[in-house]
């Protein structure tokens, strides 16, 4: 009888409540579990529709008559369209909901990756990229916010990591695909295009494929809790709280009555706002309203902020995605080398000794022509391995950090990493033992474990009503790294290898020391000493 009386106490409160505390009630079970597994497809998503035309450039340049630079635009070009969307997209979610803008762009974002494989030049292929990258940025960004303000203080953090992991995993299936798909030996024309489909036309196309599956997976999730209630739909917010108790609970735990919560500190901002939105229909009056979302980031405390931020993604994403672009290719070059009987080789001296067969390419373009000792229809079998070592490397990096974040924080991670990431990536230079340089490298592209780690610190640094903004914004910002790594490589790797690995180590290594000065980084919460056992 005391015990019956005792839960339905804890199931019942007769005050209004802070929204952490109602997110503490609901406990953290299935619900969560299938959040954070939809959450990592839509990251894994996104890595797949912008990464996995690394795969594609050393196979395709015969077909797109590709040249070196030009495999710097088109690996880059993605992220330029999620940097021209990156501040439209943060806004609308600020503005008119995180999963009506996360559902739509999933869908768009699945049309224009299934066209690109269609193309047959390289301006087309650019342009359906563009889009990809357009749409993708929706969710790209946005995905975190959402995933946050279904957790409280105590458990945001986690979920984050929880996702990433899964998008860890999910990532190591990008070499398997491409190893089952691209090497395949098959081709068939298509009259009515003019083109020959070929394997990696049909991999762009599966790299798509999550796409459409996790915006069908959004049909059936609500809108952010946070966020409705910060826009006065307080009875929404608790229907969705309601649901995600009977999904959590056990058989024994009464319903969940909640009778009231207490709104959060920004949400008369929030009103205003929006009442601002309803007499502004125009395009000015959009721009205006986009204007008044994104300065706040740039004023007050919130400036230094939002510059540590964009600065620590900007170095993450030069290294992690430009270098990376180029990754399957040096490693097919190096193999090359390796089949020629070359033992002892740095990296940059097995581009350097394969830049003339580029050449060749390059040469032969005015008569359509190439000879086929330079058009690779197969990447080297070593390229798929590394790629799926390093795969393996972050599904069992983001488990490692996830378990570990809570008890160790922010900073000591933030730190390790970059160190490492950047020393490694100098002494690449100058080790001529092609295997442990391979090694090197992979450690170098692990750095991209903090693109996660900052994206937790910004949804703790700023407010519900600025925070899918603060964090588009700064990804957009690392998005321009991306865009900064990939055209650097592709202007330097034939004539200046050295100074791309150089470049990126000591970048690294600056965001390292750049780490301590993340506001409250020093101070962890209490929910963050809590042990993961505690769930």
């Amino acid at each position: 009888m005391d015990s019956s009386t005792t839960a339905s106490k804890n199931a019942t409160t007769q005050r209004p409540v802070k929204l952490d505390e109602a997110f503490l009630m609901t406990k953290f079970g299935l619900y969560n579990l299938c959040l954070i597994a939809i959450s990592g497809t839509i990251l894994a998503a996104v890595l797949l529709e912008t990464l996995g035309i690394s795969y594609v450039l050393p196979v395709a340049e015969c077909d797109l008559l590709l040249t070196n630079r030009e495999k710097g635009v088109l690996s880059a070009i993605s992220f330029a369209g999620i940097i021209c969307s990156s501040h439209l997209w943060g806004f609308l979610a600020d503005t008119r909901g995180r999963r009506a803008i996360i559902m739509p762009t999933l869908f768009l974002a699945f049309a224009s990756s299934a066209l690109s494989s269609l193309t047959t030049n390289f301006w087309l292929i650019t342009v359906m990229r563009f889009l990809t990258g357009f749409f993708i940025s929706g969710p790209s960004a946005t995905i975190y916010a959402y995933l946050g303000e279904f957790h409280g203080k105590r458990n945001c953090s986690r979920a984050i990591m929880g996702a990433s992991f899964v998008f860890g995993v999910g990532s190591i299936l990008l070499p398997l695909i491409a190893w089952s798909i691209i090497n395949q030996e098959w081709e068939f024309t298509i009259p009515v295009l003019n083109i020959i489909y070929r394997p990696w036309r049909l991999f762009l196309v599966v790299c798509a494929l999550p796409s459409l599956i996790s915006a069908l997976a959004l049909l059936r999730l609500p809108e952010s809790p946070k966020y409705l209630l910060s826009h006065g739909r307080e009875a929404e917010t608790i229907t969705i709280l309601q649901s995600m108790y009977r999904w959590n609970r056990s058989r024994r735990d009464p319903p969940l009555v909640l009778t009231g919560l207490l709104q959060e500190t920004e949400a008369q901002q929030t009103k205003v706002r929006r009442e601002e939105a309803a007499n502004n229909k125009s395009v000015v009056g959009l721009l205006k309203q986009m204007w008044h979302q994104t300065i706040p980031l740039f004023m007050g405390s919130y400036l230094k902020r939002t510059i540590i931020i964009c600065v620590l993604q900007f170095g993450i994403y030069l290294t992690s995605s430009g270098m990376y672009m180029f990754f399957p290719d040096i490693l097919n070059r190096i193999a090359e080398q390796q089949g020629k009987g070359v033992e002892r080789i740095t990296v940059c001296n097995a581009v350097y000794a394969t830049r003339f067969d580029i050449q060749d390419l390059v040469n032969l373009q005015s008569n359509g022509t190439a000879r086929s000792d330079v058009c690779h229809q197969k990447l080297d079998i070593s390229a798929y391995e590394h790629s799926f070592v390093l795969e393996a490397i972050y599904a069992l990096g983001f488990a490692v950090i996830g378990l570990i974040i809570n008890a160790v924080g922010r900073l000591p991670i933030l730190v390790f990493i970059f160190t490492l990431c950047g020393t490694c990536g100098v002494l690449i230079v100058f080790i001529d033992l092609p295997l442990l340089a391979i090694w090197f490298y992979l450690i170098l592209l692990t750095c991209g474990f903090c693109i996660s780690v900052v994206n937790a610190c910004a949804v703790d640094l700023f407010p519900t009503n600025l925070r899918a903004m603060a964090v588009c914004i700064s990804l957009m910002f690392g998005r321009l790294g991306s865009i900064v790594g990939s055209n650097l490589v592709g202007f330097l790797l034939d004539t200046h290898c050295e100074l791309t690995f150089w470049i990126s180590g000591l970048l690294l290594v600056g965001c390292g020391v750049l780490s301590f000065f993340i506001p409250h980084i020093y101070k962890r919460q209490a929910s963050e000493r809590i042990s993961v056992s505690s769930r």
